[in-house]
């Protein structure tokens, strides 16, 4: 579907572009775009290679393990219907605890283990349980106590303050928790959600 739309778009500049007779304007910025995304991305590579490192010894010294020992009595409130001790909480801390220290290589196959081990506990394979929703706001908002990635772009572009951008960025992904999480606990409330309503849908189609 992204590719679709991102064609869309192509198609849509051109056209315009033509039409206005300014498609020398669409190819010259075209140009001038892919320049600067090599120059931002070679740029971003030592940033991000320094961060890394120092990332990969909090996590070798049991920085994320910490982390996701704080977290877990969060947890636990925000999934009733996982067990403890089950792997899919430990998975889920994991994958958030690495989400918020900037490890998205690391978040991203433990997120995969997640859904896995949450479709274990699912007894209605095929419908996404309450909890893998919620595991799915929290995880997209993304929370980051340290935005290394945009802190490496705004540094490749010139800024001369690209860390200003962390506390904004905080309050920013707590919002976007806090209204993921609301959304999903009010409307996994609502009949229209509800398993029985999908299971009566499927029988009489």
């Amino acid at each position: 579907m992204l590719n679709y739309i991102w064609l869309s778009m192509i198609i849509l500049a051109v056209v315009v572009g033509g039409i206005n007779g300014k498609i020398e304007n669409v190819t010259k910025s075209a140009i001038d775009s892919a320049a600067n995304a090599v120059v931002i991305a070679i740029g971003l590579i030592g940033i991000m290679a320094l961060w890394l490192g120092i990332v990969k010894i909090a996590e070798d010294s049991g920085l994320m393990r910490i982390v996701a020992r704080a977290i877990a009595p969060i947890m636990r409130r925000l999934f009733p219907d996982v067990p403890d001790g089950h792997p899919a909480m430990g998975s889920m801390t994991m994958n958030i605890a690495a989400t918020m220290l900037g490890l998205s290589n690391a978040a991203t196959p433990l997120g995969l283990k997640a859904m896995e081990d949450l479709e274990k506990l699912n007894k209605n394979p095929g419908i996404a349980t309450n909890a893998m929703c919620t595991f799915l706001a929290v995880n997209t908002a993304g929370f980051q106590l340290i935005p290394a990635t945009m802190i490496g772009i705004m540094s490749s572009s010139g800024s001369k303050d690209p860390t200003a951008i962390i506390g904004t960025t905080l309050a920013a992904g707590l919002v976007a928790v806090v209204a993921g999480v609301t959304a999903a606990k009010l409307l996994q409330k609502l009949p229209l959600f509800s398993v029985e309503r999908a299971d009566r849908k499927g029988e009489s189609s």
